[in-house]
Order: C-alpha cells, then sequence, then structure tokens
C-alpha cells in the first residue's frame, strides 16, 4: 500500500482507544509500572499466577490483553503481558503501555537457533533486527534491518548482563518474520548470512516502533530450540525458563534506571 507518510501522526492513537475502553469498562485512570515486560511465550505470566506473586493491574484499559503487576528486588514493580506474540499484536500493546506511562518496555521471546553460540538455552540481547515483517513499514521508511534506538542504553544493558552468574547473553542480530511455518532453508541460509543468530516474531517491528516514537526498548530472544529438527527441543531450563528470564529482566532494569540517573537517557 502506498501513501506511507512517516513523518505524519497517526489519525487514530492508543489515547483515544485507551480512554473509550475505560469509559466501557468503568476502570479509574491509573498509570502503570514504569518498568514493562512483553512475554509472548507467556511463562512468566503462569509462573507469576501459579506462585501467587502476580496481580492483576485494575486500571490497564487493553481490550486484548491483562497487565500483571509484581514486584522485583532491586527494581519496584514491574509490568508484564503474556501471550502477545507477533509484531503486529507486540507494538499494538507497546503503544498503549507507553501512552499509559510505561517508560521501558523490555521484551524476552523465545527463538529459533540460526547460528550455534553453544547448547540451548540462551539468550541474545538483540541489537538490530531483519525486517521480515509488515509492521516496521509503517514506522520507518524500508531498509534491511531495524536497530535498537539507544546505542548507549544496550551498552549500559550488555554490561549489566555480562555480571550474571549461571545465564548465557550473547549480543547480535535476529531474524523477525510473520511466518514462522514458511521457514524455509534457503530463507534461514539467507539470514544467516545476514549475521542473524536466531529467528523471532517480534524485534524488529518494536525497535522500529522505539525509533519512530522516541521510546526505550530493549529486546531479548532465548534460544530454546532448533527449529524443532531434533526431539527433545524446545527446553527452557528451570521453571521453565523464568528463573533466568526473570534475572535477565531484572538486570535490565537495574541497568536502564542507573542509565536514566546518568542522564544518558534520550529525552
Amino acid at each position: 500500500m502506498n501513501g506511507k507518510d512517516h513523518a505524519s501522526p497517526s489519525m487514530f492513537r492508543p489515547e483515544a482507544l485507551l480512554r473509550e475502553a475505560r469509559r466501557q469498562k468503568g476502570l479509574p485512570f491509573m498509570t502503570v509500572p514504569a518498568v514493562c515486560v512483553l512475554d509472548p511465550d507467556g511463562d512468566v505470566v503462569r509462573h507469576l499466577r501459579r506462585t501467587g506473586a502476580g496481580r492483576t493491574h485494575e486500571g490497564w484499559a487493553c481490550y486484548h490483553t491483562e497487565l500483571l503487576a509484581f514486584d522485583l528486588d532491586g527494581v519496584g514493580e514491574i509490568g508484564i503481558i503474556g501471550c502477545a506474540v507477533g509484531a503486529p499484536f507486540a507494538v499494538l500493546v507497546a503503544e498503549q503501555l507507553f501512552a499509559s506511562g510505561c517508560r521501558l518496555l523490555v521484551s524476552v521471546t523465545s527463538a529459533g537457533r540460526i547460528t550455534d553460540k553453544g547448547a540451548t538455552p540462551y539468550f541474545i540481547l538483540i541489537d538490530r533486527a531483519l525486517r521480515d515483517e509488515g509492521t516496521s513499514y509503517h514506522y520507518l521508511p524500508p531498509a534491511t534491518f531495524a536497530e535498537a534506538s539507544d546505542a548507549g542504553l544496550l551498552a549500559r544493558v550488555e554490561g549489566a548482563l555480562s555480571g550474571l552468574s549461571g545465564v548465557a547473553v550473547h549480543r547480535g542480530a535476529t531474524w523477525t518474520t510473520d511466518a514462522p511455518y514458511r521457514e524455509t532453508e534457503n530463507a534461514i541460509a539467507s539470514a544467516r548470512e545476514l549475521g542473524a543468530l536466531a529467528v523471532e516474531m517480534e524485534a524488529a517491528a518494536l525497535y522500529a516502533f522505539a525509533t519512530a516514537m522516541n521510546r526505550s526498548v530493549v529486546c531479548f530472544a532465548h534460544v530454546t530450540n532448533a527449529m524443532a529438527q531434533t526431539e527433545g527441543d524446545f527446553e527452557k531450563g528451570e521453571a521453565d525458563g523464568t528463573t533466568a528470564t526473570l534475572a535477565v529482566i531484572a538486570a535490565t532494569a537495574r541497568a536502564c534506571v542507573d542509565y536514566s540517573r546518568g542522564g544518558e537517557k534520550r529525552d
């Protein structure tokens, strides 16, 4: 479709949708936590529910999702939304979170291995993502990659993650696709040639949104599988990977708070 003007504001705004949702549902206006998380697989959300650590955020007015809040040592209250899978859904939710008071969004999505970085599971701190989805093109002009919008923030996060015990984290590129069941041999080889370490479904769109809208977003790929090419794939580790994921989220949030206090964060 032609007619994209990336500098023009949208006629349909998340603030307007949330206003009407609050009216229809009789919800109070409440800001969400400053740090929020997207959990596309829903493992962390299920863990929080199972252990009683999560509580429903009563002011979240989204029509499609539920926001849980929980406390993280050294960080404070965190908001988390589960099962927002794929680029359009992830960015729809991201827009609404930032319109509701979020200051930092962390996405941790499971991913398939493209380039071998050792035994799975491990995390990739995504610094750029191949744009093989549709959402990013509504936010930025065409380009091969969507880059993380704040290099200084990413460097601070990378440094914080290097101190995590028992959690392997690599930094690099991923391939974001809208069609996981069309990851053909040729497509995988092409992504590998461009430097992609793994394949996932959200990062390119989230980074394009972050760049266009001047938002703080940090994306991780939790590499848990080799696209089911061998039996016994998709093992995530202790507590379905939630122990390691929460450690990554906590380290990222602390690094971002320190970065902001240091005056380096973009206005």
